[in-house]
């Protein structure tokens, strides 16, 4: 882990890669960025043993594949193609587990692939081939808790996901999957998540 830590771009090089991208490819993606990245940041320097600004980082590149423009769950390979050029190992790693789960033992990806077959491959035999970290699990929920105006409670993402995105065998799966994330941070840290993120609950109500 250290290596792939010691591969990371800085704070402010991160920053002008999703200002780079939005210019590319300019979309409400980019805040959620902002916002995924800010909530990584407050539950990590809850965590002992993460860096508050490697996570920071992550969260801010997890979806640096959309800068090659409108996809689906293709945009992970984008990414991480990106990021392994950039020579960025962490933030490649990231880009592929954030839309990976486990399911009977073996990881899957929820969502529309709009890739090719043999890069949906790659994807596949990487997040099979590496073990789950706490910098995985923890971008999976905040990409799960964070739209492009701000912090929510996780179920209204989830509905706004679905709506998007469908419904289809594994969705019931993934939500469980990402409860039960949020359940470990919050027994990791001793309180909800929610009680660090601020603004949850007038942006998910529009208070």
């Amino acid at each position: 882990m250290e290596k792939l830590i010691s591969s990371m771009p800085t704070t402010e090089e991160a920053i002008d890669l999703l200002k780079e991208a939005e210019i590319r490819n300019p979309g409400p993606w980019i805040n959620h960025s902002y916002f995924v990245a800010q909530a990584a940041k407050l539950i990590a320097q809850n965590i002992k043993g993460l860096d508050a600004d490697v996570a920071y980082i992550l969260g801010l590149l997890h979806d640096i594949g959309r800068r090659e423009g409108i996809h689906g769950m293709k945009h992970s390979f984008d990414g991480y193609s990106f990021a392994i050029n950039k020579g960025y190992d962490l933030v490649a790693r990231i880009c592929l587990t954030h839309v990976a789960f486990k399911h009977n033992d073996r990881s899957v990806i929820v969502g529309k692939w709009d890739g090719t077959e043999s890069e949906y491959q790659l994807v596949l035999d990487y997040v099979n081939s590496i073990v789950e970290n706490d910098y995985d699990r923890l971008i999976k929920l905040c990409d799960y808790i964070s739209l492009p105006s701000g912090f929510c409670l996780l179920e209204k993402r989830i509905v706004d996901i679905t709506m998007r995105s469908g419904f289809n065998e594994l969705t019931l799966p993934r939500w469980k999957s990402t409860f039960e994330i949020k359940e470990y941070f919050e027994e990791k840290i001793g309180k909800s998540i929610y009680e660090i993120l601020p603004n949850v609950v007038e942006n998910t109500f529009g208070l």
